[in-house]
C-alpha cells in the first residue's frame, strides 16, 4: 500500500511539509548470505521497509511491510539499530518531505513467494553486502553485518499466523 488513510489524512492537514515518521526496515538474507534489497522505481534501492500504522508495534510493522512489498512471511530474529535525525529525511518526487526514525531489523524467511504483492517494489534482487545498490537512505555498514545475536520483541506468534492465512 503506497500510503495509509492516516498519512493520507494528515497529509490534507499539513501538505508536502515534514512528517515526523516512525518507520521499519528489514535485513533478509538468502543461503548464500546474500541481501534482498528493492527498486521502487528511481535512481535509489531500499530495504523492503515502511512506516509503521496506529495500532502497530514495530515488530508487526515489519513483518506487514516485508509482505507487501516482496511477498515473503518473515520473522523478526534481531534488533539490529535504531536511526534518525536529518541524515534520514527524505523529499519524495511528489514534494513531500518526511524525516524517519527507522527501527531495522534481522529476519528470517518463513514462507512466501518472491514477489512485489502491493506494486512498489519494481524489481527484488539480493546483493552481497560489498556489492550493495545505491541506496536513498544512509544505513551505516553495520547494519548489513551478519550476526547470531537475538532480541526480544513485542508482537504475538499468533499475528504472523493470522496474517499468512488472511493472505493465501
Amino acid at each position: 500500500m503506497p500510503i495509509s488513510d492516516y498519512y493520507a489524512n494528515l497529509r490534507q492537514l499539513v501538505g508536502t511539509q515534514r512528517l515526523f515518521t516512525p518507520c521499519v526496515a528489514a535485513i533478509i538474507r538468502n543461503e548464500a548470505g546474500h541481501i534482498l534489497f528493492q527498486d521502487p522505481g528511481g535512481p535509489f534501492w531500499s530495504l523492503p521497509a515502511g512506516a509503521i500504522e496506529l495500532g502497530e508495534s514495530p515488530a508487526q510493522a515489519v513483518i506487514r511491510e516485508v509482505y507487501e512489498e516482496t511477498g515473503l512471511f518473515v520473522r523478526p530474529v534481531r534488533l539490529i539499530a535504531t536511526f534518525g535525525g536529518e541524515a534520514f529525511r527524505l523529499t519524495y518526487p511528489d514534494g513531500n518531505e518526511v524525516e524517519y526514525v527507522a527501527t531495522v531489523f534481522e529476519c528470517k524467511v518463513v514462507g512466501g513467494t518472491l514477489e512485489a504483492v502491493d506494486g512498489e517494489s519494481k524489481q527484488l534482487a539480493y546483493f552481497p553486502k560489498q556489492e550493495r545498490p545505491p541506496l536513498a537512505l544512509p544505513y551505516p555498514d553495520h547494519v548489513f553485518e551478519a550476526s547470531e545475536a537475538t532480541s526480544y520483541f513485542d508482537w504475538e506468534e499468533h499475528w504472523l499466523t493470522d496474517l499468512q492465512r488472511k493472505n493465501r
